[in-house]
């Protein structure tokens, strides 16, 4: 079960240091349900606690953002999750085809192959769906 709500919160201070929004007043904030547990995100839609994700989660996500997820994004979304373990920071796009390249080779290493994956920014909403903070240089 999905639901969402947008609940207004204004000048709520982020109070996770791993939000994708920590340091600044977030506007408001979204709930989403999933399995019948509210799930808090800022207002892009970015998980405020890390440890709610799950892949029932990525599902709901996937839902509002309009993608199917299929094996290739779930490689993609997988990817992004061991990147970030890895490197405590979710990549950007040149980093992410960087690394996407070195790994599972150059046919996946490129961002038109991302871009058809995830039509609105590969780094953006791959690690939306991967309940990762939004990359530091995505606008």
């Amino acid at each position: 079960m999905l639901s969402t709500n947008l609940a207004p919160h204004v000048g709520a201070f982020c109070y996770n240091k791993h939000s994708s929004k920590c340091g600044q007043f977030l506007e408001n904030k979204k709930m989403i349900e999933v399995n019948n547990i509210q799930i808090e995100t800022d207002a892009y839609g970015y998980l405020l606690d890390l440890n709610q994700w799950n892949e029932d989660v990525a599902q709901a996500i996937a839902q509002l953002e309009n993608i199917e997820l299929t094996e290739a994004h779930w490689e993609v979304i997988y990817f992004v999750r061991n990147f970030y373990q890895e490197y405590k920071t979710s990549p950007a796009i040149r980093m992410l085809v960087k690394a996407m390249a070195q790994n599972l080779g150059e046919e996946k290493g490129n961002s038109r192959y991302l871009q058809r994956l995830f039509p609105d920014g590969p780094a953006k909403q791959a690690t939306k769906l991967a309940g990762l903070p939004k990359p530091a240089k995505c606008l």
